[in-house]
């Protein structure tokens, strides 16, 4: 299988910090008309995450920025810790703490790295 290149890296994690930020509606009505569930935003950002470090090695992204990375992963990873099974509903993305702090830290990074946080939602293709 052939590594994904720095382009492709550098959309995926920026993609995946777009649906992090947007607000708990936008977030919501992403998620349904892609028909996911709210834990799809936390897996996309986990995979882009994990290439995070060969973006900046890169010149692709701030190393900076690695910090408040670092605690979205180290809060998502938390939530999928923890027992309570509410955190990954569609209405917990407007009532949980763990879901406003990540989507801080998301539009921190984005406006450091994009000059703004309000970037257009990435179009998903859901295969079953």
């Amino acid at each position: 299988m052939e590594t994904p290149g720095p382009l492709f890296r550098q959309r995926l994690l920026i993609e995946s910090l777009a649906v992090l930020a947007a607000d708990a509606q936008t977030q919501a009505a992403w998620l349904d008309s892609h028909g996911v569930m709210a834990d799809e935003i936390a897996l996309d950002f986990d995979h882009a995450f994990r290439m995070a470090d060969a973006l900046v090695a890169e010149g692709r992204l701030s190393g900076g920025v690695m910090a408040a990375l670092g605690k979205i992963d180290a809060i998502l990873s938390g939530m999928s810790d923890d027992e309570i099974t509410d955190r990954w509903t569609t209405d917990a993305l407007s009532t949980d703490a763990g879901w406003a702090q990540t989507r801080c830290l998301a539009r921190r990074v984005l406006a450091a790295e994009m000059g703004g946080w309000r970037q257009p939602l990435p179009r998903i293709t859901v295969v079953r």
